[in-house]
This record gives structure tokens, C-alpha cells and sequence, in this order.
């Protein structure tokens, strides 16, 4: 394949990717649909980060896969977290290390990313928090392998691994120091070779490719949720881990859509647990404009009800009761309450309210 028919092709097919837009489920107002262009754009940015520029498992690097300042969000984004990532090969040994830093919850976890095939990113390895041990000077190691090492940290690889996926969650980035993160291969690195045309026309494939793939996955998603408008049911869990979910996590989804003057009340008991948070989303699953608008809370802004329970009240304007999740010029979009290593795993109930 020339390098010209492989351009052609990547136009062709991103222009397919557009599809979703006109999706009969997909809200045909300018702004939904302004937002879903701007959401293929950035699917395309994030693409071709990682299927081009940082596609090569003997040059690996730590990259901020869903950088907030890159305005990058895919599937339900938390917006307290750093999302970490690589891409790494079975056939290799990594060394992953840095300093911990003081934030909340870290985790890194391999990955059989099939995400431009069928939605599906398995995890193969999962390592996190008291796992990963510090020394005096906060500085960790971990290898990353088939093999168990001797000795020390190991985040296991499986046959099929392709990615790196680390989360990094605060809970107040204001007092909070972040990870600093870097990996490196640790079997000898082979000299420098030219760009390669065809390696390159099938990197450009595999771009479009997950950008197709993603877009779908998530219209599935949003598409499942609208089944059940305003309720926040356990749509089981192995559903969320096949998509690269991390499995310390208890996934809580849900569609809201409103009238004007309406308000969505959530109330639920809260479990003991290292971290929660709520957050709302747009119709692709990108979560709001949480730099300049309250569309999300966790365990250390919320406040709670005398009883220890929990309501949170998502309106266009402020209830003036419970803790408000501002709509953000929406009236329809997604929602995703996370509870992170709780004791148990309860299930908000859901009305919608005149106010």
C-alpha cells in the first residue's frame, strides 16, 4: 500500500466515524452536536498519540492519556484523576518507577487493548497502593513482566498485553503532590531504524480504527443507559472491567434527561471505602466543564446528611438544598458514581422533582 491510498483511506474513514452523529438516539440540538465534532477531534488527537507517536513498545513513555489541559475525555473521565499510559509488549521487561508523591490512590494495571477491534481493554496484570512498596526517600520500582522477578514489586504481563494503564485519584489536588512516573525497558534497546512506510500506513489504520471503535463503544454505552432515563442501576461489573475498568472500582451508571424547572435527586447510603465520586457527563461520556462549573463531587467536597447519608441534587440552577450538581447548560446526558474499595456496594435511589 502506497503512503498516499493509506491518507485517502484515513480520510475516508474517519469520515465514517462522523456516523455517530446522526445516530437516531443522539441529541440533534447544535450544542449536542457541536460537542459530538469537537468529541471526534479529540478521539482523533488521542489516537494518533497512541497508535502513531507513542506507539513503540521499545521506546516506551509515560503519557497523560486523558490530559485534562488537552481538554481529553473518554468514557466517563473521572476528572480527579491523572490517567497514565504506555504501550508495552509481552516480549519485553519494563522497570516502572518515580516518586509516590502524596496522592490518594495509585494503580497501574497491563492491558489486552482491543478497543479498535471490539470495545475491549482486559486486564492482564493489576498492581496498586500498598503493593507498591516506597522506600525512605518516596521513591518506588516496579517490574513489569511475564516472569515474576526475584525479588520486588511485579506488575504481571500477559501473552496478549499491549498497554500500560495507570490512575493516579485525588481527592484535593490543592494539598494533594502528584506521582511522578516514568518507565523504561530494561532488556537492551535495538539502534535506531527509519520510518518505515508500510509500519506507518498501518499505524495510520489503526488510528481511524480506534477512533471508529471508541465512538461506538461509548454510543453502545449511552445508548444501553437512555434504557433506564434517570436511575443509577448496577448494570453489572464484568461489563465495565472488559472496557479497561479498574477493578477496585464499582461502577455506577446512568442517563439523566430533564425539563425545564426539573431536578434529578439522588439519595444513597455511603459505604466505607477509600474514595468516591459522582460525576456528570455529556451524551458522549465526556464529563462537563468541571474546570468553571460544579458537575462533580467526592468523599472530601461532598457533604453529608446528619445520618451519614448522601443526596445530591442535579438541576439547572441551585436547589438550595443537598449538594447541587449544576446541569451545565445540558438536559440530557450521562452520569457515573464510583465507589473505589468499599466494604459494600449500595445503589442510589433516584426521583426526578419539580422545583
Amino acid at each position: 500500500m502506497t503512503v498516499n491510498k493509506a491518507w485517502n483511506d484515513f480520510c475516508d474513514e474517519l469520515r465514517e466515524a462522523g456516523q455517530s452523529l446522526i445516530d437516531e438516539a443522539a441529541p440533534q440540538d447544535p450544542l449536542n452536536q457541536a460537542e459530538g465534532v469537537r468529541y471526534l477531534i479529540r478521539l482523533l488527537r488521542y489516537a494518533s498519540l497512541n497508535s502513531i507517536e507513542n506507539s513503540d513498545p521499545l521506546y516506551p513513555a509515560i503519557t497523560n492519556a486523558l490530559d485534562p489541559h488537552l481538554k481529553c475525555k473518554i468514557g466517563a473521565d473521572n476528572p480527579d484523576n491523572i490517567y497514565m499510559g504506555a504501550r508495552i509488549s509481552p516480549k519485553y521487561r519494563y522497570r516502572i518507577s518515580g516518586t509516590r508523591g502524596t496522592v490518594p490512590l495509585l494503580t497501574f494495571g497491563s492491558k489486552a487493548s482491543r478497543y479498535h477491534i471490539d470495545g475491549t481493554m482486559a486486564s492482564t496484570g493489576e498492581i496498586g497502593n500498598d503493593e507498591i512498596p516506597v522506600d525512605d526517600d518516596g521513591r518506588f520500582s516496579i517490574i513489569a513482566s511475564v516472569d515474576k522477578p526475584a525479588e520486588g514489586a511485579w506488575l504481571p504481563l500477559g501473552p496478549d498485553t499491549t498497554n500500560l494503564v495507570g490512575r493516579q485519584s485525588f481527592q484535593d489536588r490543592s494539598t494533594e503532590t502528584a506521582a511522578q512516573v516514568h518507565i523504561e525497558l530494561i532488556d537492551e534497546i535495538p539502534a535506531p531504524q527509519p520510518l518505515d512506510p508500510e509500519v506507518f500506513a498501518r499505524q495510520l489504520k489503526t488510528t481511524t480504527d480506534l477512533v471508529k471503535g471508541t465512538a461506538a463503544t461509548f454510543q453502545r454505552w449511552t445508548k444501553m443507559f437512555m434504557q433506564r432515563p434517570n436511575e443509577l442501576p448496577d448494570w453489572g461489573q464484568d461489563f465495565f472491567q472488559q472496557a479497561g475498568g479498574d477493578p477496585t472500582i464499582f461502577y455506577i451508571h446512568g442517563y439523566w434527561k430533564l425539563a425545564p424547572g426539573e431536578a434529578w435527586v439522588i439519595d444513597t447510603e455511603v459505604p466505607d471505602c477509600e474514595y468516591w465520586n459522582f460525576v456528570l457527563q455529556n451524551w458522549w461520556m465526556e464529563s462537563l466543564d468541571h474546570d468553571r462549573m460544579n458537575i462533580y463531587i467526592n468523599n472530601h467536597t461532598a457533604e453529608l446528611n446528619d445520618d451519614g447519608t448522601l443526596t445530591i441534587v442535579v438541576s439547572a440552577e441551585d436547589p438550595g438544598y443537598g449538594n447541587w450538581i449544576s446541569t451545565g447548560f445540558h438536559n440530557e446526558g450521562t452520569a457515573l458514581l464510583r465507589w473505589v474499595k468499599a466494604d459494600s456496594h449500595p445503589l442510589p435511589t433516584c426521583k426526578v422533582v419539580k422545583l
